[in-house]
């Protein structure tokens, strides 16, 4: 027998793969682990090789989100919970956290969007077959919903780090013969369905991943990190572990002590909760009413009060929403750790190999991108020239708007909903012309999905349609369908100035801009979320509205952004671009360097993991 040397299984005679690399021969338990091996720079093959051991036996924390963003290819995230999810886990495995990530399987993905002349969205399922990137694992659990067993099935994606180290992410998948139909679909979209669907889900997530973990030999684990309040069962579960196994009572500290929660929303409204009705219906006796109602609260469960009776360590994403989530949850001690972005992800190709020839190692240390203000600006200017031209060939490709690499593009790209007011530049139309022919010429570029039931943000987009009809003659604008990782990516590196314009204070933090930053583009943004962290006016970028925690209004905040752009912004990049690029260095020095995953994680690690 030998180990796979990605994944650490151990390979049998009969079904190993081999494949001689450098003269060395090395065992695959699939063909998804040799090719993936075979992508892993040469220099880290015999880390890897070394770290070939059984992953269970070392994972110490397990990390649950309802969408994990793992790659481009596998469609299981809507948007920043995902992305989060997943460049969180790509930190973790660079700096080799013990972490076992676990969320859904689906099967039909988000949704894939299409948008019609008039800017209508249509909603098509996705086509992807998990096995192309997945491996799909022999163990199973059943858990009782609705009074019927349904048995649930795993997949891992092996998540290999910048040292080779590996974590495993689980998918929890309820598509399996022997389960009906309607248990089938339990898995099958993200955020779909009604709420019976969605509590189902939240069962699978909590109490499914952690008996899946304990089935998969996962026996060390010391920490349950709530991503959202989803997973928030999970508590109830470890209770109920916990006293089948050692405590004849309920042993509620014990398990506070495990427990991590993170909470990402700022609006009450976004807090999952479910009648006791519905509750009692479908976990049924398995967990007693009274105890229930006690964490989760007297008239309705609450996901979100579930996980703060129950963490030892609570916080919110930004500082701003450290202080907004203390007054919506006064008898909490809630802290707070600002999101960031994996730095390598999110890199664009053109300042990857500018950070490597002037930053050795930013890859493995993220901090170090504070010496990107040693880069000199025409080179800055440079690569950002060419992930400039990658945007816009795409553009120009997909929508056929006749983009113009040498004209200013102002770049707006997030989950179509009202309270991020994607509509707000478009509040006196004849002013951004007069800029735009005046100032200097002006290009947007628009992408972000609305969620199905969410009407208001389709009726946003369908706006966006309007706005570049009646502004063709003087304007070019372009709406991107599809937003996902990849054209993420291109957006965020190649626009020149990142918009964002959420109603204070509904943003919890924010991570687009962070990914501009990276990549040298700064940002025009309401002081709300992370942007108040990282904004020095002129320096990294430019505000819009002040630093008040309430709405300075729409009229306000539009004239400001109309003000900055005439008199700032346009008359900077097109007449002195010798202080446009040092902006983009600060951007870099002072906001990619700290808003990243890497310091984010030795956050967690050391005030929520090990304390």
């Amino acid at each position: 027998m030998a180990r796979d040397p990605v994944c650490g299984m151990v390979v049998q005679e009969d079904t190993r793969l081999r494949s001689h690399y450098e003269g060395q021969v090395y065992y695959f338990c699939s063909e998804f682990c040799r090719n993936l091996f075979e992508r892993v720079p040469e220099k880290y093959l015999r880390v890897i090789e070394s770290r070939a051991i059984t992953l269970e036996q070392e994972r110490s924390i397990a990390y649950f989100s309802m969408e994990i963003a793992v790659s481009p290819n596998v469609p299981t995230y809507s948007g920043g919970l995902g992305i989060l999810a997943g460049d969180t886990l790509r930190s973790c495995a660079d700096l080799k956290v013990p972490v076992v990530g676990v969320t859904l399987l689906y099967g039909k993905g988000y949704f894939r969007q299409q948008l019609d002349e008039q800017g209508n969205q249509i909603e098509l399922p996705v086509d992807w077959n998990p096995s192309d990137y997945l491996r799909c694992l022999s163990e199973y659990i059943e858990i009782r919903i609705r009074g019927r067993t349904v048995k649930v099935a795993a997949w891992q994606y092996d998540m290999i780090g910048m040292t080779g180290y590996c974590v495993p992410v689980i998918f929890l998948d309820t598509n399996l013969e022997g389960n009906s139909a309607d248990d089938q679909s339990l898995t099958r979209c993200l955020y779909g369905g009604d709420e019976a669907c969605r509590f189902s889900q939240e069962m699978i997530l909590g109490i499914g991943g952690v008996r899946m973990l304990g089935n998969l030999g996962y026996s060390k684990l010391k920490r349950f990190h709530m991503n959202e309040g989803h997973a928030s069962l999970l508590v109830m579960e470890l209770l109920r572990e916990r006293r089948r196994k050692e405590a004849p009572e309920w042993d509620f500290e014990a398990v506070r002590k495990s427990c991590v929660f993170t909470t990402h929303t700022p609006v009450p409204a976004g807090h999952d909760h479910f009648s006791y009705n519905m509750v009692e219906e479908f976990l049924g006796g398995g967990f007693p009413p009274d105890i229930i109602k006690m964490l989760g609260g007297k008239d309705r469960l609450n996901m979100t009060l579930l996980a703060l009776n129950m963490s030892h360590y609570v916080n919110g994403v930004a500082k701003r929403h450290g202080e907004v989530s203390k007054e919506m949850f006064p008898a909490y001690p809630v802290d707070s750790i600002t999101n960031g972005v994996h730095s390598y992800t999110w890199t664009s190709d053109s300042f990857k190999l500018l950070f490597d020839k002037y930053i050795p190692g930013w890859t493995t240390d993220s901090f170090t991108l504070r010496y990107s203000l040693g880069i000199p600006k025409q080179e800055i200017w440079e690569a950002h020239v060419a992930a400039k031209k990658l945007l816009c060939d795409h553009v120009n490709k997909e929508t056929n708007t006749g983009m113009d690499c040498e004209t200013f593009i102002i770049g707006f790209a997030r989950r179509a909903t009202p309270y991020k007011r994607m509509d707000l530049i478009f509040s006196d139309m004849e002013r951004l012309r007069s800029i735009a022919s005046q100032a200097g010429k002006i290009q947007l570029i628009f992408a972000g999905k609305a969620h199905p039931q969410d009407w208001q943000g389709k009726e946003l987009i369908k706006k966006v349609f309007q706005a570049a009809q009646a502004l063709k003659d003087g304007i070019k604008i372009a709406y991107l369908v599809n937003y996902d990782m990849d054209l993420a990516k291109l957006l965020t590196a190649g626009v020149d100035l990142w918009l964002n314009t959420p109603q204070k204070p509904l943003e919890a933090s924010g991570t687009s801009g962070m990914k501009a930053a990276h990549n040298g583009i700064p940002s025009l943004s309401v002081l709300d979320g992370w942007w108040i962290e990282g904004h020095v006016e002129g320096v990294t970028g430019w505000s819009v509205g002040s630093r008040s925690v309430e709405s300075d209004g729409h009229t306000s905040e539009a004239q400001e952004i109309y003000d900055k752009l005439e008199k700032v912004i346009l008359p900077m990049y097109y007449g002195d671009r010798d202080k446009w690029t040092e902006i983009m260095r600060h951007s870099i020095a002072f906001n990619a360097s700290f808003f990243n995953t890497q310091r984010m994680v030795q956050q967690y690690v050391l005030n929520a993991y090990l304390h």
